[in-house]
């Protein structure tokens, strides 16, 4: 057995990877990555599937088009020609991130599902033990898979793999209802083939703002099939190779299934109830305001956690948050930086798009009562740039504190929301009360950004004493 005594030890070359600042040049590193080096996001999360959306957004410019009076030409999408695109960049950034940590000398990397050992230690199959004077675990989640019949068929593909498919699908079957399965429902529907997405209850994205879930419950329809209130029991296969998902209110067949019912920490994978570490309910890691994982509900001195594996905020912006966290850490033992807990925005990129931040105008309502809150949604289409765009679902709406002004959430869908909502993430986040973020600064008229402008100015909140306009 071969052992390695290291200041710092790593599981995990996501957000994980970052930690290794110049502080660590000269020190004894050891990094273990089970899968591809990098992570979910930049290998089968956030970064590729973005550029299938955009081919899928740019698919369905004929509609748009037809819109403002424009007749373009029904193009076919190339399938292969947009996977081998999209991992043509992909992958070579995988691979140099891998060979320019093993070629660092004083980094060891082990490419192996590790398990823990102890706090501060953890041991690869083929025998390498690590023990390191700090250790942190960002070992991320991976796809869940539900507990029925024919998951392991041919055909059968979780986020993890479906986007390395040989070809476009012409049927596609998504289980799921979250933001993973709607956002490859838009991917592949726009591409061209035909989508059906089977929900366990009676709504997509269930979390949204009651206002905005709606709306998009109503226009999603308008693009795939969406089956509510539909659980899968079973999937068979079909002779000639297509497959059958069934359920207790009938089956349906497709060339593909994709299983995007949400995601599981790895924590099972690295042993972590073994290690006597504290876990969620759902099995991610319990840390404290300083990401220290707790044992026996005390913090462990140098062992810290980041990201999908101790987080309820699957967000690789929150992992890369954290990661500073820890750096600071690591690197400060006796001056700890905590958590600050900012207003987290999120992002869908579905069709059509979906952005939040902050508090659901109901859950605004119960913390502070509802004759304290005020709230206001803006129409994409009733500004300048949507008339433009000819637009007729897009929403954006925020909630503040009617006594005070401090914004308490915002909420949009249509075009663009994730860029429209960052104003209001800011303002959040600097503590900018609404009224100020609406006149203390010029919007560039008639942009799309004219949508965040109004609803701030539609706000019933109160003029702050220094206020100049």
């Amino acid at each position: 057995m071969t052992q390695h005594h290291v200041d710092l030890a790593i599981i995990g070359t996501g957000s994980g990877n970052s930690l290794l600042t110049d502080h660590w040049e000269g020190k004894q590193v050891a990094i273990a990555e089970k899968s591809v080096f990098g992570g979910t996001c930049l290998n089968v999360g956030c970064i590729p599937t973005k550029m299938f959306v955009r081919s899928a957004e740019m698919a369905r410019t004929t509609v748009d088009a037809a819109r403002v009076n424009v007749d373009l030409p029904t193009g076919d999408a190339d399938w292969s020609a947009i996977r081998d695109r999209v991992f043509s960049r992909i992958d070579p950034i995988a691979d140099a991130g891998y060979d320019y940590r093993n070629n660092n000398e004083n980094v060891k990397v082990i490419s192996a599902q590790v398990q823990l050992h102890g706090t501060h230690g953890f041991r690869a199959p083929d025998g390498t033990e690590v023990n390191a004077a700090q250790l942190v675990i960002a070992a991320g989640s991976r796809p869940a898979i539900p507990d029925i019949e024919g998951t392991g068929l041919p055909g059968v593909h979780t986020s993890d793999t479906v986007m390395r498919l040989e070809e476009l699908p012409g049927r596609i079957v998504i289980v799921g209802g979250g933001y993973i399965a709607c956002e490859f429902a838009a991917i592949f529907s726009g591409l061209g083939s035909h989508t059906t997405q089977l929900v366990r209850k009676d709504r997509l994205m269930r979390h949204l703002d009651t206002e905005i879930r709606e709306a998009f419950n109503t226009e999603a329809p308008r693009h795939w099939n969406v089956a509510y209130n539909t659980e899968p029991t079973a999937i068979t296969a079909n002779p000639d190779g297509s497959l059958v998902v069934h359920s207790a209110h009938g089956s349906h067949t497709a060339d593909v299934v994709l299983l995007a019912t949400g995601r599981t920490p790895n924590t099972d994978l690295i042993g972590a109830e073994e290690a006597g570490l504290d876990l969620h309910d759902d099995g991610r890691l319990v840390v404290d305001d300083y990401q220290r994982v707790l044992r026996g509900g005390q913090p462990v001195a140098g062992l810290y956690a980041l990201g999908d594996i101790c987080t309820a905020n699957q967000l690789k912006h929150v992992a890369n948050y954290e990661a500073r966290v820890v750096a600071h850490n690591l690197e400060h033992p006796r001056h700890l930086r905590a958590n600050s807990r900012r207003a987290v925005p999120a992002a869908v990129f579905t069709h059509p798009e979906l952005a939040q931040v902050g508090l659901t105008e109901a859950e605004a309502i119960e913390r502070i009562g509802a004759h304290n809150v005020t709230s206001k949604t803006q129409q994409v289409g009733d500004t300048a740039y949507g008339w433009a765009l000819e637009d007729r679902s897009g929403l954006f709406k925020v909630i503040a504190d009617k006594r005070d002004g401090s914004i308490l959430g915002a909420h949009a869908m249509g075009y663009q929301s994730s860029n429209l909502i960052q104003p209001v993430v800011m303002a959040m986040n600097l503590g900018v009360d609404a009224y100020t973020a609406a006149r203390g600064q010029y919007w560039i008229h008639p942009a799309l950004m004219e949508v965040t402008e109004n609803a701030l100015l539609g706000l019933d909140v109160p003029v702050p004493a220094d206020a100049d306009l």
